[in-house]
């Protein structure tokens, strides 16, 4: 079955260069394009599209309130919000959208989005997470030693070569420990891994701040003001995690 993709633009040419992209994908049907925010509500009743690429500033109705509008609607379709600014990558992934693309869009980037989409189409919803139990204590070995922490404590862990090394609230350890072994042993906590090499506690977040090309840096509390990178395919499952703790 094809992908059914709605086009809502009112410059006419990023509707076109978007179009152009699009027909480069062999199992997507485009559909007749929206040129603001209340003929694309209209054109969603009547064609029903499984995708909108939804431009957020739009006369009539902006794209963040038309996205609003859609998510009461059965079927839903999804959204890819495209966008001049980054700083609207944030509120793109609160709306719950697959993708948000920066214009001009870049066709690595649009077949990146396309490869979300088929994922999003075939994956069934996950099951509700049932709790995992906490760990009172963590026994992190170090050289010759054993170190009990208290994961409460950690506030974050980056991989340095071969080693992990836990930043607690007071202390620093290394250890051989991998950073995924870490992440298990410390499944109850709100611990999220913002990029390969790190792990942050969510506890101790103070701001999500854009970086480029869709990436962010989280700035940590304390006087320091740790910056932590997040990569741009974390982010969006970071944002609802904020906004669940």
């Amino acid at each position: 079955m094809p992908i059914r993709i709605m086009i809502a633009e009112d410059e006419r040419l990023a509707r076109e260069e978007l179009s152009y992209l699009l027909q480069q994908e062999e199992d997507v049907e485009l559909l007749p394009c929206a040129t603001n925010g209340r003929e694309l509500l209209e054109m969603v009743d009547e064609h029903e599209p499984d995708v909108v690429f939804l431009d957020m500033k739009m006369p009539e109705l902006e794209g963040a309130q038309a996205a609003r509008m859609l998510a009461a609607r059965k079927p839903q379709p999804l959204i890819v919000f495209c966008t001049a600014y980054e700083a609207f990558a944030v509120d793109a992934f609160k709306l719950n959208a697959v993708d948000y693309l920066l214009k001009p869009t870049e066709p690595k980037r649009l077949v990146e989005t396309m490869q979300r989409i088929r994922e999003r189409l075939v994956k069934p919803k996950p099951e509700p997470a049932t709790a995992t139990a906490k760990r009172s204590k963590l026994l992190v070995e170090e050289n010759s030693r054993l170190v009990v922490i208290d994961p409460a404590t950690i506030v974050y862990a980056v991989r340095e070569e071969r080693l992990v090394r836990i930043i607690t609230q007071s202390d620093a350890y290394s250890t051989r420990m991998t950073l995924t072994q870490l992440a298990d042993k410390l499944s109850g906590y709100d611990f999220f891994r913002t990029h390969k090499s790190y792990l942050v506690n969510l506890n101790y977040v103070s701001e999500l701040e854009p970086w480029f090309n869709g990436a962010y840096n989280l700035l940590l509390k304390g006087e320091a003001k740790t910056r932590i990178p997040v990569s741009r395919t974390s982010a969006k499952d970071l944002l609802k995690r904020l906004e669940e703790t």
